[in-house]
């Protein structure tokens, strides 16, 4: 994230390089993560994509669609980094989350 840079912008710049996505997150909220090395302010956005994912493999080392058990299951194995669990276990925490309306 660039000095001036919104959380929102920072989202959409990071959905270009990494994914090829050109889109407009929502943001959702953000929280003080406690991070491996030090504390941190983390934003959680949301978007729904349309079009073509086209991940550089130079950011992404692996990309699929998963059903949300699938994921669920996923963040629970070790690998997964601590921090993005954190924030997948606040957004699933949500009274009513963005989507399942």
């Amino acid at each position: 994230m660039d000095v001036a840079e919104s959380y929102e912008d920072a989202a959409a710049r990071e959905l270009v390089e990494e994914l090829g996505v050109h889109a407009r997150p929502r943001f959702l909220f953000k929280f003080l993560c406690e991070g491996v090395i030090s504390p941190y302010w983390l934003g959680l956005h949301e978007v729904v994509v349309t079009e073509p994912v086209q991940p550089d493999r130079s950011e992404v080392a692996w990309h699929d669609w998963l059903t949300e058990a699938e994921l669920t299951d996923l963040v629970r194995h070790r690998e997964f980094v601590p921090d993005a669990r954190e924030a997948f276990d606040r957004y699933r925490a949500l009274p009513v989350r963005p989507g399942t309306v």
